[in-house]
């Protein structure tokens, strides 16, 4: 239904150098540069955002570039592990790309029945492949080395690491329309019927689990994917009657989000599908050009002196 939370619709984490994550997201992982922009309140940063041919909600993993900044490392009120959605008996081939590439990964495990592999970018960024239990359809960006019976086809789900989930899971349930599915250990798995990608937050509960740092290497929000600004209001009114804090509705030239801080203490995104990244480039020229918002235009040259150069060959 167009009334519900649709699932995933990007994560956002932060990254130190801009050249070195640029080659690990399209050249290892084989993911399209969807869009080359600026950190809309910082703009003597980048924003990069990654995703499939379109930049697809569901499928859009952006980095904001924070070069003079220490590494993070994950705890409990932090959202921890990334997990795509790759094709059935692509995992070796994934593994052997890994060890050629000295690529940190662990071996292959199993969890909900879902064979995984999990593997670390060069900030030390979790993530897992994993091959959902029903076949993803969606169309992924296929590369030379990367073809479709291997590419990711964007978000399988997230996973939260939380002291307690009671609080978080009752936003989950009550709030975004979420379900417990299962449960593995101190693992609880939540799910959205809306959608059949994209649809999973993993809940890990961990009461003697040390608080994180959020920094390079981290993930720094999750954003859930809405229709319109119409029912993304709705929600607006729902979660300010729940209690919560949330911020008004902001323009990000690509879509509309609002903010709030869930009780568990990770930082959570509403977000819509309107307008989408052709607003400012054709699809063909997606993520070639340095894109900034129309209030920082006028500081363009002053902009590109600052920021790294980026060789996307």
């Amino acid at each position: 239904m167009k009334e519900n939370i649709l699932g995933l619709h990007h994560i956002t984490a932060i990254t130190g150098n801009p050249q070195k994550n640029y080659d690990f997201y399209t050249k290892v992982l084989g993911l399209r540069m969807v869009k080359k922009t600026v950190n809309f309140d910082a703009p003597d940063t980048y924003h990069f955002y990654y995703g499939n041919e379109q930049g697809t909600p569901g499928t859009i993993l952006t980095f904001f570039s924070w070069e003079n900044i220490d590494r993070g490392f994950t705890g409990v009120g932090m959202a921890e592990e990334i997990g795509y959605s790759v094709p059935y008996g692509s995992l070796d081939f994934w593994q052997e790309r890994f060890k050629q590439l000295n690529i940190t990964f662990a071996g292959k495990n199993e969890r909900f029945g879902e064979e995984y592999l999990s593997f670390i970018d060069g900030d030390g960024l979790n993530s897992s492949l994993i091959i959902p239990k029903i076949a993803d359809e969606r169309k992924s960006w296929e590369t030379k080395e990367i073809g479709k019976d291997f590419a990711i086809k964007g978000f399988q789900g997230i996973t939260l690491s939380l002291k307690k989930i009671d609080k978080t899971a009752k936003v989950l349930t009550d709030i975004l329309g979420y379900r417990l599915m299962s449960q593995e250990d101190n693992r609880y798995r939540f799910i959205t019927d809306s959608v059949q990608s994209a649809s999973i937050v993993d809940l890990l509960e961990n009461a003697d689990g040390a608080a994180g740092r959020n920094a390079i290497g981290t993930i720094h929000h999750l954003a859930f994917r809405v229709a319109n600004e119409n029912i993304q209001m709705e929600y607006r009114e729902k979660i300010l009657s729940s209690g919560l804090q949330i911020t008004p509705k902001i323009d990000r030239n690509y879509f509309y989000s609002v903010y709030f801080h869930e009780p568990g203490g990770v930082l959570f995104e509403i977000a819509t599908d309107n307008p989408g990244f052709t607003v400012d480039e054709p699809l063909s020229e997606l993520g070639t050009h340095l894109k900034l918002p129309k209030q920082f235009e006028h500081a363009r040259v002053e902009i590109e002196r600052v920021l790294t150069p980026l060789k996307s060959n």
